[in-house]
């Protein structure tokens, strides 16, 4: 069969286009806080709080992502929810003040509360219909979304210093990944797995397995978030690296994740799932903490190797595993990512301010420890993989 009428890849494609909008879209916003900090003349303390808006939007969002889910499905809510992600753009670069602004990024949370569950259930049920692994590629492509906008970003940026023109090549880009989404989308969810009905007091209640999974993704999410934000400090002030080395931390985080979610489909089909997050889990935690009893700033650049290749398969797998217990768990479980990405960051900064940094990223390294815990109170049930996806890509 030809790779252009394969279902699957084609599937696959529509699916990833969801991926690359929600890290595109994200990174785009972002890249330009600066000068939107400069057109609402914010201050620091002010510009926290339109971030914290956008996180807070995305994490209380769980009752009427859930509700949407059931009501309009995992396609339906994904397009539209990619489309009103492209119409925020706009939105918050006419905003004319700050409560405006609030409301813009508020909105932009819910948005990405719902394409974060649609896409990853229309991920998990691509796997479940073809029995072949692609959660780990999908993640991978969010990572590439970023990258492209942080390129049209230092384009745009040369170019002018209009933010409106910025975000319109950019809502261009996102209804053309629109569009590609739509021509290979799943038009029906994968059920739950096949379980015992519950009676019926219990059903609006998370089940012990999801708590698990829950555990799973915001201790995930945490050692994710807070490499992304503290790494860089870590090195400077801590390893004591040169100013041009410090920014290597993010560097080798994340370029170690998107290179690990390339390969981990192929680990996945190899190992199961439950194997991958456990042994992932253990070397990113076991390789921070000897990265931070040697000291030095090429052990750390070792360690936060370590714990980029190690967690990165860690929230595909968890995803896979929730939606394959229905919408609910799906929706939970992403709001529970969503926290662990808000809370991670801070919390280090409190463990640092009451100690040190390297106690803080300490914690990073427990967490992950606690990633593997979780994982093995976790009934991981992979799909099956057909014999050409048992390689790693």
């Amino acid at each position: 069969m030809s790779r252009l009428h394969d279902p699957f890849l084609r599937g696959q494609l529509a699916i990833s286009a969801l991926f690359l909008s929600l890290g595109f879209q994200y990174a785009t916003w972002a890249a330009r806080i600066p000068a939107i900090k400069s057109d609402l003349d914010l201050s620091a303390g002010e510009v926290g709080v339109l971030l914290m808006a956008a996180g807070v939007g995305s994490a209380v969002a769980f009752p009427a992502v859930a509700y949407l889910m059931r009501r309009l499905g995992s396609r339906r809510l994904a397009l539209l929810s990619q489309l009103g992600l492209a119409l925020a753009l706009p939105a918050l670069s006419a905003a004319p003040n700050y409560p405006v602004a609030l409301l813009v990024m508020c909105a932009d949370g819910v948005l990405v509360g719902c394409l974060n569950v649609a896409m990853n259930a229309q991920g998990a049920a691509l796997e479940t219909r073809y029995a072949r692994n692609t959660m780990a590629k999908l993640h991978a492509t969010f990572s590439a979304g970023s990258l492209l906008a942080a390129l049209l970003a230092s384009g745009a940026t040369a170019a002018t210093d209009s933010v409106t023109a910025h975000f319109g090549v950019a809502v261009v880009l996102l209804a053309l990944l629109n569009l590609t989404a739509r021509t290979g989308l799943l038009g029906e969810d994968t059920p739950a797995e096949a379980a015992a009905p519950e009676p019926t007091h219990r059903r609006a209640l998370p089940s012990r397995l999801t708590l698990w999974m829950c555990s799973a993704m915001v201790f995930g999410t945490v050692a994710e978030g807070a490499m992304n934000d503290w790494s860089a400090l870590y090195l400077e002030d801590v390893a004591k690296a040169s100013a041009h080395l410090a920014p290597l931390g993010i560097a080798v985080v994340s370029g170690m994740m998107v290179v690990a979610r390339l390969f981990a489909d192929g680990w996945r089909a190899r190992w199961g799932d439950g194997r991958v997050v456990l042994l992932g889990s253990v070397v990113a935690g076991t390789g921070l903490a000897a990265a931070l009893v040697s000291g030095g700033v090429a052990p750390a650049l070792g360690g936060f190797a370590c714990m980029g290749l190690g967690i990165a398969a860690v929230t595909p797998c968890v995803y896979a595993a929730a939606a394959r217990q229905g919408s609910d768990a799906l929706t939970l479980v992403a709001a529970m990512g969503t926290t662990g990405l808000l809370a991670g960051p801070p919390l280090i900064g409190f463990i640092a301010g009451a100690s040190s940094l390297a106690w803080g990223m300490g914690a990073v390294a427990a967490s992950a420890g606690a990633v593997a815990l979780c994982g093995t109170r976790i009934r991981w049930t992979p799909a099956p993989v057909a014999p050409s996806e048992a390689t790693p890509a």
